[in-house]
């Protein structure tokens, strides 16, 4: 076991993070807690090769789940690998700060390079058509118009799919504004266009029960009536089954709507500043990495301000 973890989970909670971001570090350290325990290396001798051999060891196909400790599925993305590393170096930092025994420095437990993608922003007219599918790919109409309510959302206030999940009735004003917890325990204001208000009101007037929860489930095959509150596994599941069907190749998720939201509207001239309060981010540096300018809009963008766009004249 890592020394002082519980303290420093402990610590975590009692400095505020939430439920959510305590459980993501105790699951990555259990990962590398196993590693050292399978490597019978203790945690007295981790050095710069150990942690070397950790991030190989993330890499491949060899590496388990911290959940059942069985195999993981595929190669770790780069991302998600540099979550784990931020995790330990939390950890590292902390034995540290509390003058306990810390055989590494923070600073050598070094990031990886990620890979540059193309932006995961579907044209404005596909993400459309995955908000409005679900009227015509649903049997049930009470699901097909809860679900397409929850994209109109998404894409209506760019807010991340689980402060969705964590949406009550009385967050609702009324008048369009949406007030919510955010992540890092950040409070804002996010906003309804007057399309998602009314899909939202066609909702809610069909909800005959007295539960909180903005979105519920319904009994039926794919979802368990004993919950009362969607979660966002699911909402994940049904925007990729809806994706396929639509044959849209550009993959789009629950957070890819997030990205849309902001890539269109700074595409509209929005600016940077306030795209930046409306997604609830700290950092300018942050939100222009969510705004991508659409393959669509880029070509227009080429054709039109190119200086030589125009054919030379005989």
């Amino acid at each position: 076991m890592l020394p002082h973890l519980d303290d420093f989970l402990l610590n975590l909670k009692t400095n505020n993070y939430s439920q959510e971001t305590v459980y993501n570090y105790e699951r990555d350290l259990s990962v590398f807690d196993q590693f050292l325990e399978d490597s019978s290396t203790p945690f007295s001798r981790l050095d710069k090769r150990v942690v070397a051999e950790f991030k190989a060891y993330l890499a491949s196909k060899d590496r388990k789940t911290a959940i059942k400790n069985e195999p993981g599925e595929g190669f770790l993305a780069s991302r998600s690998l540099n979550r784990v590393l931020s995790a330990i170096r939390s950890y590292l930092k902390y034995l540290i700060d509390m003058d306990l025994s810390c055989p590494i420095a923070p600073e050598a437990v070094k990031m990886v390079k990620t890979e540059k993608r193309h932006a995961q922003v579907a044209e404005f007219d596909d993400l459309i058509r995955l908000i409005e599918s679900p009227t015509y790919l649903e049997n049930d109409p009470a699901i097909a118009l809860r679900n397409q309510v929850i994209m109109e959302v998404l894409f209506s206030t760019g807010m991340r799919i689980s402060e969705l999940c964590k949406l009550n009735r009385a967050d609702i004003d009324g008048s369009g504004k949406v007030f919510i917890m955010g992540k890092g325990k950040k409070e804002r204001f996010v906003y309804l266009t007057p399309r998602a208000q009314e899909m939202l009101d066609r909702y809610l007037a069909t909800r005959q029960d007295a539960l909180q929860a903005l979105f519920i489930p319904y009994s039926g095959p794919n979802v368990s009536s004993t919950k009362k509150r969607l979660s966002t596994n699911y909402i994940q599941m049904k925007i990729k089954e809806y994706r396929q069907k639509l044959k849209i190749n550009v993959p789009t998720s629950a957070h890819s709507l997030r990205h849309g939201f902001a890539t269109y509207l700074a595409e509209k001239g929005a600016s940077p500043a306030a795209i930046q309060i409306l997604l609830g981010h700290e950092s300018l540096d942050t939100t222009t990495r969510y705004v991508h300018a659409s393959d669509k809009f880029a070509e227009e963008t080429h054709r039109k301000f190119h200086p030589l766009s125009k054919p030379k004249t005989k």
